[in-house]
């Protein structure tokens, strides 16, 4: 199955990225590997996860993020956001509202 990165997932990665190099040396490295590992298994796994505000919701192994992400009609999983779970859920509703 092929899996698509959207451009409003790009900022998502890039901010945890940045979030994590501030904690420690190599941490954002680490981080990104991670998520990326995540979303890769996708391709295997996509379809399964339960659906929360109407997307497929993956939860990083690692880290407290959220990789969400709808099936398209090809089979194929496209991911919309990556999102940090200590937020607010009315933000991560907001976030994912113009994305629908």
């Amino acid at each position: 199955m092929r899996v698509r990165i959207l451009s409003s997932a790009l900022p998502d990665l890039v901010k945890g990225r940045e979030f994590y190099d501030r904690q420690a040396e190599g941490i954002g490295d680490y981080f990104f590997d991670s998520v990326f590992s995540d979303i890769d298994s996708l391709s295997l796994f996509g379809g399964i996860h339960r659906k929360v505000i109407g997307f497929h919701r993956l939860l990083a192994h690692r880290f407290p993020y959220a990789i969400y992400y709808k099936m398209d009609s090809k089979s194929s999983v496209v991911v919309y956001r990556v999102l940090d779970c200590r937020q607010d859920p009315a933000k991560i509703r907001l976030a994912l509202k113009p994305v629908r």
